[in-house]
């Protein structure tokens, strides 16, 4: 009861905090870091930075006399992989971000330690792989039977009214519910015409994390009152059940509850009930007691390197090298979660393979590529064996003669990033990979 007065109190005088010049700049810093676009201002971030001082000095006055009002966000349409649908994001401007994540810090002190365990999304000292870890846990305890629930359009969605309720119950700042509430309408510029939004929280803005983590607490407190099994990343919720029966009985109920409690809308086409090894989970499938990457992200992984590797390009080796090692560090650090590291080596060796067809390809006559090879240390028998055979260039590329001429090594030369050679390549892994594929 204390611990609860004492949280209540403070919260009470968040207003303070938030607007503060010293949380403002330590807000400011943490934007500047995330290396965002500028908003429909077209003020970047380095330029805010400029006179950083008196900018703060502005955002305080305007806050606390009440004359402030968030730009418009600035929209953007990310296309979704595997569809011709697009995510839509905001960018806000940099003042409004500083402002957000200087609430965002403020809120997070008091929510977090009200959140669920079973929560990973968008919190301190939680990420992808620890949720990806209970899962393989929940479902090497015999619950391999998942509920995938799929929330429709879930932070367009979100409804105002209750969220700021929700807040209420542990703010008591009305001056910090207001501030959230003109934040959450600032509207959106679309191609030039300004929507009004009634709804939902901006992908994009600092704050929408959290305030995501605060509407969906409601869903984690219901499947903890149910003692269902589950892990949640931010919208992303898999329940873990023993059996088909059960699966199904859940789906149907917490659908229920969703709609007609949180006021969300559950995208019944793509929420299943599916064994583990049918379910992905932030990329992820547990098969076999084991972590693999879903046959789902291995195909898009095996898209974009075709999109980063085409059949015809002006653009030199080196320049594609620095492309692929900017995309493909990234998701093999990732995806270096995954317990089968032959996963990895095949976009590797599929990175390299679509290389060598470009070096084939780019020596017009046959007898160029036999000098070629040559150059490049291969045994003047095979050289002329492999360059004058009926061979195509995809078949060529994956020849002893090619691979020996521009092999891995020499692929690291010339500076292309290999990630999977820490991990030992275990026959099980293979063999499960094999299976699933």
């Amino acid at each position: 009861m204390e611990q609860r007065s004492l949280k209540l109190k403070y919260s009470e005088n968040l207003f303070e905090e938030v607007i503060s010049e010293d949380q403002l700049r330590i807000a400011y810093k943490a934007v500047r870091s995330n290396r965002g676009k500028p908003g429909i201002d077209e003020i970047s971030v380095e330029d805010y930075g400029e006179n950083l001082e008196e900018k703060l000095r502005e955002l305080i006055a305007e806050v606390t006399n009440w004359n402030y009002r968030p730009m418009p966000v600035k929209r953007v349409r990310i296309p979704k992989p595997g569809s011709d649908k697009e995510r839509l994001l905001g960018i806000p401007s940099v003042k409004d971000r500083v402002l957000q994540y200087s609430l965002k810090m403020s809120l997070e002190k008091i929510f977090e330690e009200t959140f669920s365990e079973n929560s990973y999304g968008f919190r301190p000292a939680r990420n992808q792989k620890q949720a990806v870890g209970k899962a393989k846990e929940l479902v090497n305890s015999g619950k391999d039977w998942i509920v995938d629930i799929d929330l429709e359009r879930f932070f367009d969605t979100i409804n105002h009214d209750r969220l700021i309720h929700l807040l209420s119950l542990e703010i008591k700042d009305k001056r910090i519910l207001r501030l959230i509430g003109i934040t959450l309408r600032s509207g959106i510029l679309d191609k030039g015409e300004l929507i009004e939004n009634s709804e939902g929280a901006v992908q994009g803005s600092p704050l929408s994390p959290l305030l995501s983590n605060v509407v969906l607490h409601e869903l984690d407190a219901e499947l903890e009152k149910r003692e269902l099994s589950f892990c949640r990343f931010a919208d992303d919720c898999n329940i873990f059940v023993s059996s088909h029966k059960a699966a199904e009985r859940v789906l149907a109920s917490i659908s229920k509850f969703i709609e007609k409690k949180l006021k969300l809308k559950v995208n019944l086409q793509k929420s299943k009930v599916a064994p583990s090894t049918k379910v992905k989970f932030l990329g992820m499938t547990i098969a076999c007691t084991m972590m693999l990457i879903s046959k789902v992200s291995m195909s898009r992984a095996m898209e974009k390197v075709k999109e980063l590797t085409p059949r015809r390009t002006h653009q030199s080796l080196e320049k594609q090298i620095d492309k692929i090692n900017q995309w493909y560090v990234g998701w093999s650090s990732y995806y270096s979660m995954t317990e089968t590291p032959s996963q990895l080596q095949s976009i590797e060796a599929h990175i390299r393979r679509r290389l060598r067809a470009q070096l084939v390809s780019n020596q017009k006559r046959r007898r160029h590529l036999d000098r070629k090879l040559i150059q490049q240390g291969v045994r003047s028998g095979l050289a002329h064996k492999t360059a004058y055979s009926n061979h195509g260039v995809w078949k060529l590329s994956h020849t002893a003669a090619t691979e020996q001429a521009w092999s891995k090594s020499w692929f690291r030369q010339m500076g292309l990033k290999i990630t999977s050679q820490a991990k030992k390549l275990h026959w099980k892994s293979l063999t499960v990979w094999v299976k699933l594929c």
